[in-house]
């Protein structure tokens, strides 16, 4: 649980600790990381969480975080013992580091068999020097204490951090090292492993990451969903037991509350579920991936805080890719704008999967009317609270092009520009997002600007018996596309190209940096209807 104001987690708890052998079979232990300040506050039992005295005191110990975890354990590595049950805690540059893991890891795994034995790749588990070495690690400093995979692993990604930082990550440059540990871990063994993780660093900061998958001969589904509770607050109804609170008695319009669970928690609720291989930054109750976005977290004062090791730079040049800065510049050099223009020069535009309001700053002042549109309803608000936008809207592109008139009445809307700072990268086919654009700027003509992560195609050698979608989802979860693609969009939809930027740097991944284009296209007046 990550919260914007301090909160207790009675009533998540209240459900949760059924499923340590009352609802569910997770029977093998239990355990609570709760952050104070710069402590961290733990419980732990070997007993079954819905039998434990500890766990009953606690849910009536209404105790206020911001930032929590819990874990009920199933074991499939190591003994039903104290020293196996989660959540894991170390410290690491003066911070309270917690880790909380649901799956299966075969590079981390005790061999069963004497072929096992002999692949360096596994844990052999007769020393844990045995333990895998991950990114720049060359001599381990964190040994688990158990014989789990789950705490190795969590040892192996702190020992793989403290070996490549000698200053305090910014978030931004700590997420892109957590994404790429996360990789390093599942390649090799992608169909094998199911790895879901929440990590704790400090007060105000979760990282969950989830590669889902199924045990061999079973049926369940182990993955991650995440909910986020936000005013106005209504009734929450729990799933595994006959429960519910009216939120809207008991919190403030200061409340709001994101819960990553393996399974939903409440029965009426929209709970989403994490892509496979999504890794989502939890900061002030709200998920954050974009890193100029996770930058103006740290800006705000939620990084993280150490007195043991100096702080890096807010933002380092090689991790500052601001997209929406970049588009906004691609922009002005297309229509011949001075970068520093203060001018008006669109009457009315939409800012697609606008986020936290950090594209449409951007574009704020070249606009006379500003909409933004997200599908994530704590995005919007976000960009509500930002005051840049004139009208928000909670929904696709296509909502974008509805609004209602004084008599109340729903009518078409017009644009004269519409842009989407990394958002292609989250939609696999973009023709419905083509086909909607058009219907926007098809009233007067117009402008279209994005940002899109293009596919290495000397990677991918085509095969004309088999139908190539234009696309592929990437293993960080997000599409790259193809030129060809794009190319066949504009002509398909009637738009002309005004000015594409290839070979920009969007961000990075695995180390390396990801290429993509910026890319400005025109609807002419007399394409339009």
């Amino acid at each position: 649980m990550n919260c914007a104001s301090p909160t207790d987690f009675n009533f998540s708890f209240k459900g949760f600790k059924c499923r340590g052998g009352e609802t569910d079979v997770h029977a093998h232990g239990w355990g609570l990381a709760i952050y104070e300040g710069r402590g961290v506050r733990t419980f732990h039992d070997p007993l079954p969480c819905a039998a434990s005295p500890i766990a009953d005191m606690v849910s009536s110990y209404p105790i206020k975080t911001l930032n929590m975890m819990a874990h009920i354990r199933y074991a499939t590595q190591g003994a039903v013992s104290l020293e196996n049950v989660h959540p894991f805690t170390r410290e690491m540059w003066g911070i309270q580091w917690t880790f909380a893991h649901n799956g299966e890891v075969p590079k981390f795994t005790v061999p069963r068999n004497p072929q096992e034995e002999n692949n360096s790749n596994n844990f052999c588990g007769g020393t844990t020097t045995d333990i895998p070495l991950l990114g720049k690690c060359m001599k381990a400093v964190y040994h688990p204490v158990g014989d789990t995979d789950s705490e190795a692993v969590f040892c192996a990604m702190l020992n793989a951090l403290r070996a490549e930082f000698t200053t305090l990550p910014t978030l931004p440059v700590l997420y892109e090292a957590i994404q790429r540990l996360c990789c390093e871990i599942v390649r090799g063994h992608e169909e094998k492993t199911i790895f879901n993780f929440l990590l704790g660093c400090g007060q105000f900061t979760m990282f969950a990451f989830s590669w889902p998958g199924s045990r061999d001969g079973s049926k369940v589904w182990n993955g991650l969903h995440y909910l986020v509770r936000w005013p106005p607050f209504s009734t929450a109804v729990l799933k595994d037991v006959d429960y519910a609170v009216d939120f809207s008695k008991t919190n403030t319009a200061n409340d709001r509350v994101a819960i990553i669970a393996t399974k939903p928690l409440t029965t009426n609720e929209n709970w989403k579920e994490f892509k496979k291989g999504e890794l989502l930054m939890f900061s002030n109750g709200l998920p954050y991936s974009k890193p100029y976005e996770l930058c103006q977290v740290e800006r705000c004062g939620r990084g993280l805080s150490s007195r043991a090791i100096p702080r890096g730079e807010i933002c380092p040049i090689k991790f500052s890719y601001n997209i929406p800065k970049l588009l906004r510049k691609t922009v002005c050099q297309a229509l011949g704008h001075e970068e520093g223009d203060q001018k008006v020069w669109a009457e009315r535009a939409v800012d697609l999967g606008c986020g936290s309001g950090q594209s449409g700053a951007q574009f704020r002042q070249c606009v006379k009317h500003l909409t933004g549109v997200d599908l994530s309803p704590e995005m919007a608000e976000e960009a509500r609270e930002s005051s840049c936008y004139d009208r928000i809207i909670v929904g696709d592109a296509e909502c974008a092009l509805h609004e209602n008139n004084q008599s109340g009445q729903e009518g078409r809307t017009w644009y004269d520009f519409i842009f989407a700072c990394d958002l292609f990268p989250y939609v696999e086919d973009l023709q419905p997002i083509f086909q909607t654009v058009r219907k926007g700027l098809e009233g007067k003509g117009g402008t279209l600007a994005f940002s899109v992560e293009l596919l290495d195609e000397s990677l991918n050698e085509s095969n004309e018996e088999v139908a190539d979608p234009g696309f592929v989802m990437q293993s960080c979860a997000r599409f790259a596309h193809k030129r060809w693609y794009i190319s066949q969009l504009c002509k398909e939809f009637g738009f002309h190209e005004l000015l594409r930027k290839e070979s920009t740097v969007l961000r990075q991944h695995c180390g390396k940096d990801v290429l993509g284009a910026l890319v400005v296209l025109e609807l002419p007046p007399s394409e339009a209807v």
